[in-house]
């Protein structure tokens, strides 16, 4: 090679060379050239501007690899709400794909990453992957180069997700909700009980926050000082703000954390004693450690196996707990949706004192249940 190197050619870790240039009428070339060997790096740099340069005389298509027009996607959808996530599926799935032509990936590409992921959900699994889907429908569809008429890529393959199970809900009846809480750590145990109690889900408990509370003092009595929460649109699943209605359970919870942050309502202290830290997942290890402990104590309790969905409750089941609780009390179903912040034509911030208070005492039935019959549980045996 001639003694005047290629510019836009960095060396990274790991000795591989990795393009970095922006050209003009083009954009930004970003992408690894796959060799250790500045000789073989500056061949390959040379043969994609080439490509490019044709690409803009006579419209021939640039190839492009997955991880240029991922990064695209998740600069151009920033502020969508699930873009973390997107964010985390699709660095999971770089090793396996990012270096790839965008033409080359086609369904059965994605059966090697399925397989060095045996560990996780097939759930999840689909869902990186259907980020990896969205992404090449948009360089099928709707990305172009400055001043081209030509997309990304030319068609976007048929890509099939894994066919699973989906999980069925597992409400807690009142034994369980005791074997499982007397195991949880305390500051998770505050999180769940508030959580049977309002219906939230882990994120909206871990990320909710003492400037989101209101006061409604018309409701106030000599034993309780009544509030809500008003959850923020970007907040919520359905994108719409969301009205959090708290019995005196949920309330007797919220004056206990009271103080320990500054900012949110739960965290947890640590030994280190610097300061209570906010919780990043209430499904941490913590949770999960709890739950064999309860499943043993289930066993040994009772004298047979914890049934199947116990051993593996989930977060989100406090939330069907709370559904169904309600449910077993005779709460309407349009109080239902409010509480449990669904859909509808209903669903409003503006609510008056009476309505909240209608509320309240609809959510403060479920406290009330244990001492009547509950709704006869059918659990369906699993193997």
């Amino acid at each position: 090679m001639s003694s005047r190197r290629i510019p836009g050619l960095t060396r990274l870790a790991g000795g591989i060379w990795h393009i970095d240039k922006r050209i003009k009428r083009f954009g930004r070339l970003c992408e690894s050239t796959g060799t250790n060997d500045r000789d073989d790096a500056e061949r390959y740099l040379a043969r994609r501007l080439e490509e490019l340069r044709q690409a803009l005389l006579y419209g021939t298509r640039p190839r492009r690899v997955f991880r240029e027009a991922a990064t695209k996607y998740l600069t151009d959808y920033a502020r969508k709400r699930s873009i973390d996530r997107d964010a985390r599926g699709l660095k999971d799935l770089d090793a396996f794909i990012g270096h790839m032509w965008l033409d080359a990936i086609h369904n059965d590409t994605f059966t090697a990453y399925r397989q060095a992921r045996t560990g996780k959900s097939t759930g999840t699994l689909n869902r990186n992957i259907w980020a990896a889907k969205r992404i090449l429908t948009l360089a099928a569809t709707l990305w172009r180069d400055p001043g081209s008429n030509l997309t990304w890529l030319a068609q976007a393959p048929l890509i099939q997700p894994a066919k699973y199970e989906k999980r069925k809900a597992y409400p807690l009846d009142w034994t369980e909700q005791r074997v499982l809480f007397t195991q949880l750590a305390p500051h998770l145990e505050r999180m769940a009980l508030f959580a049977v109690n309002t219906g939230l889900r882990d994120q909206e408990l871990c990320g909710l926050k003492w400037a989101w509370e209101q006061r409604v003092p018309e409701l106030d009595t000599l034993m309780v000082r009544r509030s809500v929460f008003v959850l923020p649109a970007v907040r919520t699943k359905n994108g719409k703000p969301r009205v959090v209605v708290l019995n005196d359970t949920a309330q007797s919870i919220l004056e206990e954390q009271r103080g320990r942050h500054r900012t949110h309502v739960f965290v947890y202290q640590g030994r280190n004693k610097d300061g209570a830290t906010r919780i990043a997942r209430m499904n941490n290890s913590g949770w999960k450690a709890a739950r064999r402990r309860a499943a043993a104590q289930y066993a040994k309790e009772f004298e047979r196996d914890a049934p199947a969905g116990f051993r593996r409750v989930r977060v989100h089941d406090l939330r069907h707990t709370f559904g169904r609780r309600l449910r077993a009390a005779g709460v309407s179903f349009e109080d239902r949706q409010d509480l449990l912040g669904h859909t509808s034509s209903r669903v409003t911030t503006d609510y008056s004192s009476a309505e909240i208070r209608n509320l309240v005492e609809a959510a403060n039935r479920i406290t009330r249940s244990r001492e009547t019959p509950e709704l006869t549980v059918l659990r369906v045996l699993e193997k």
